[in-house]
């Protein structure tokens, strides 16, 4: 039996191997622009280049997906200045880490916007959508995808 070309596993952390868990601690030092390059990264965290990018295009870590749910909601806004402003204070107030923001150009007076953001707390999407359509200026509000 032949294995596909890629094939993907979630493994814990606790039976790798150190290079993979620092590999993926280089990862993140340079997505935060916590260092420069990747031989500062490396360095830090005390492997060699060379292991770095063997394994860097291979090894991700997973726990946003795991802990944290992706929505999209769509809205239907008018025409007036601040009303997307709302929009986004009111996704700040409920803790979402707004993800993408696409806006129309409006028509008629009024744009369609989506919107996508993690929210920790599944629960609070459905008042927060509640929340938003009591907005002045706010048309329409629904859930698109959420996971």
């Amino acid at each position: 039996m032949q294995m596909p070309e890629k094939n993907w596993v979630v493994v814990d952390v606790g039976v790798l191997p150190e290079v993979i868990i620092k590999t993926l601690l280089v990862k993140r030092l340079l997505a935060n622009r916590e260092e420069k390059s990747s031989a500062a990264a490396c360095r830090k965290v005390g492997i060699s280049r060379s292991a770095f990018y063997k394994y860097r295009d291979s090894v991700f870590i997973y726990e946003e997906q795991m802990n944290q749910h992706i929505f999209t909601v769509y809205l239907l806004l008018h025409d007036k200045s601040g009303v997307l402003s709302g929009v986004l204070a009111a996704l700040y107030a409920a803790q979402a880490n707004i993800l993408t923001v696409n806006q129309s150009i409006p028509v008629d007076g009024a744009a369609t916007v989506t919107v996508s953001f993690r929210l920790e707390d599944a629960a609070q999407v459905r008042p927060l959508c509640d929340n938003l359509k009591g907005l002045s200026g706010v048309v329409d509000v629904r859930m698109l995808s959420g996971s």
